[in-house]
Parts: structure tokens; C-alpha cells; sequence
């Protein structure tokens, strides 16, 4: 179970105001006294806060986010089950699930409920945020607190905004779920959820997650001991997987979260916005990601004014920031110990030269 704290009243972007919600976190490392050496990260779509779980690649003593030197923070996102305020939680006007009641969030109100956490955690300054796909929208969002406030941002496989390709795969797996006869129209009994359609949903998923070539490697033409395509196997076996750990409800608040995801705002575009955003930046990009495909960081990288592009050469498709995660913490620690370090590390001295003067 992540950790939690509850925040006693918040307002969407919408006006709508929620009580008395949870927001699930888990956290690693120490905050220092200037509590400026913090990284956030933003978790995927159905990710759970416990980072280290899913990127053990990168987080931990030594690594890209190395938990020796910073407090590396992953907050729950609006939406998802594992603690923040969502379908199943209580709503407590009611004293019941809310259903698909609970007012829909945008990527903007998770960050903004996230930043009332680090604010009670003692978070002064955030060194970097860093995620990927929904993770990156958030890092994004956090950029525009201004470099006074994050000094980095690292957003991996994800654009600007949420493009139509996108929305045409979040509504298809929609589609999915409401044509599960156990839906009834969300009103479904949390003991007898729609799990045809969450399964068939989380297929859909799967395979923009990957790519062609990921498919052909792994898959082929081979079958099972039944004599059933592999390919089928694996997806049927991703489909159930998340039906124990998920629930559909969210899952549809989640896919309509993450099509809010447009960094355009008060009347400037995205691209104005992006050129606004000053601080150190690494833009990591999949080759083989048909999701959100290259041109998208390509994008990033162009408008951003100091940015630096990576790219994750793999077959494996959107999720390569998942899959090649030594590649990926090799980029990311690099660019760290350039950009990032030396920032927090003339920090800790001007802290220390104030120790000496006092």
C-alpha cells in the first residue's frame, strides 16, 4: 500500500470541488534542509506510485535517480486506484463508490493536487521531473512552474498535446468496456466488474504499446501446445493480468485524463508555451513508437530552447522507456550529471558557506 495524505478540499480546473481526498505517494531518499533536491516522476497509465517497482532500472543508490543523493517523490495520478481519489473511492457526501460521478480531471489538476503534496512534504524546488507517456504529459505541466521552481524536465515518448491517433485509441478501448454487458452504463457492481471488456481494452493497448518488429521477434507465426497463435496468447494473457489489478472505471477516467493533455493555455498556443519553458531539458524519443511516434519529441526538442534529444533505438515501440531501462538510465544519468548536478551541488555549498558565516 502507498503511503497517503489527505487533502481537505481541492478544485478542478473545471470549479468542481472534491473533499476530503486521498492522494496515494511513495517516496525514497532524503530531502535536504534547502529541500531543493527532488526529483518527481510521473507514472504511466496504469502504473501503480511504487516507481521502483516498474523502473527498477533507474531508481536507486547510483543510478539515474539515485535515491544516496535526492528524495525521488511518484505520486498517484487523479483517477487510478492505487490511492489517489477515483471511481472506487468513497465519496463522502454519499457514503458510496463515486462511480463515474467523480468530476473528470485534467493532467493540469493532477499536477497541481501533486504540488499541494511536496508543499506539505517541505519540497522548496524540484530538480528534474521525469516520466514517460502519461508520466511525461505531468513533467510537462511541472515545467510550467517556471525554472525558478524546477530547474529540469525529462518527458519521454509523449508530445505537446494528446493527438487525434491517440484519442482514436482511448476511445476504442472505451468503446470495449461500454460494450461489456456488465458495464450497465458504469453502474456495475465493484464485486462483478466488466472484465471482458477491461481485458479486451488492455489488448487494444498492448499492441500500440509495441511495434511491428517487437511482434515478428517475439511472436512470429509460432503457436501454443493448443494450437493457438502466440501472439493471442500473450495478448489474452496481458488482458487478464490487468483485470486483477485494475478497474475499468478508472481505466475510462484515465484514457479521458490523458486526452485532456494539451499544454496550451490562457490564450497561447502549445508551441508558445513550450518556447516560455527555459529550464534544462532532455527530450527522450522511441524509433519505433507508433503511439507517439518520433516527430512528437522531435517537436519538443525544436521549440523547447534547451533541450537535447535522445532516442531509444529499440524494437519494442512505446514501451522501450519500460523495457530498455539500462539504456535509458545510461541517458538520463549522463545528462543528470551535466545539467543537474552541479546546480544542486553549488546549492549544498552556498548552504554550507551560510553554516560557516552564522
Amino acid at each position: 500500500m502507498p503511503r497517503i495524505s489527505i487533502i481537505p478540499s481541492f478544485e478542478l480546473e473545471s470549479g468542481d470541488v472534491l473533499n476530503n481526498i486521498t492522494v496515494g505517494y511513495e517516496r525514497w531518499g532524503t530531502l535536504n534542509d534547502t529541500g531543493d533536491n527532488v526529483i518527481v516522476v510521473g507514472h504511466s497509465l496504469t502504473s501503480s506510485p511504487n516507481a521502483q517497482s516498474w523502473w527498477s532500472g533507474c531508481v536507486g543508490p547510483g543510478k539515474a535517480l539515485d535515491t544516496d543523493k535526492y528524495f525521488v517523490v511518484c505520486a498517484n495520478v487523479i483517477g487510478s486506484p492505487y490511492g489517489t481519489v477515483s471511481p472506487i473511492s468513497v465519496n463522502p457526501s454519499t457514503g458510496k463508490a463515486y462511480g463515474l460521478s467523480l468530476p473528470q480531471a485534467t493532467i493540469r489538476d493532477t499536477v497541481r493536487l501533486h504540488k499541494v503534496l511536496l508543499d506539505r512534504l517541505g519540497v522548496q524546488k524540484i530538480a528534474f521531473a521525469i516520466g514517460g507517456s502519461m508520466g511525461g504529459m505531468q513533467v510537462l505541466e511541472w515545467a510550467q512552474y517556471g525554472s525558478d521552481y524546477i530547474r529540469g524536465m525529462v518527458p519521454i515518448a509523449v508530445g505537446a498535446r494528446h493527438s487525434s491517433w491517440c484519442i482514436g485509441w482511448s476511445e476504442a478501448q472505451r468503446q470495449a468496456i461500454y460494450a461489456d454487458p456488465d458495464w450497465n452504463d458504469g453502474m456495475y457492481d465493484l464485486n462483478a466488474p466488466p472484465t471482458s471488456g477491461l481485458a479486451a481494452a488492455r489488448m487494444m493497448a498492448m499492441v500500440s504499446y509495441r511495434s511491428f518488429e517487437s511482434f515478428e521477434a517475439k511472436f512470429g507465426r509460432d503457436k501454443n501446445q493448443h494450437g493457438s497463435f502466440q501472439t493471442a496468447t500473450w495478448l489474452q494473457h496481458h488482458g487478464d493480468k490487468l483485470v486483477n489489478r485494475f478497474d475499468p472505471s478508472c481505466y475510462v477516467y484515465l484514457t479521458r485524463l490523458m486526452d485532456t493533455h494539451d499544454i496550451s493555455h490562457d490564450g497561447f498556443t502549445y508551441q508558445e508555451v513550450l518556447a516560455s519553458l527555459d529550464q534544462h531539458a532532455l527530450v527522450i524519443g522511441i524509433r519505433s513508437d507508433i503511439l507517439y511516434p518520433l516527430q512528437e519529441q522531435e517537436e519538443l526538442y525544436s521549440t523547447l530552447p534547451q533541450a537535447n534529444l535522445e532516442i531509444l533505438e529499440g524494437p519494442h515501440g512505446h514501451d522501450s522507456f519500460l523495457i530498455d531501462q539500462d539504456e535509458l538510465n545510461d541517458l538520463v544519468l549522463h545528462w543528470r550529471q551535466q545539467q543537474i548536478d552541479p546546480l544542486i551541488d553549488s546549492s549544498l555549498e552556498h548552504e554550507l558557506d551560510c553554516c560557516a558565516c552564522t
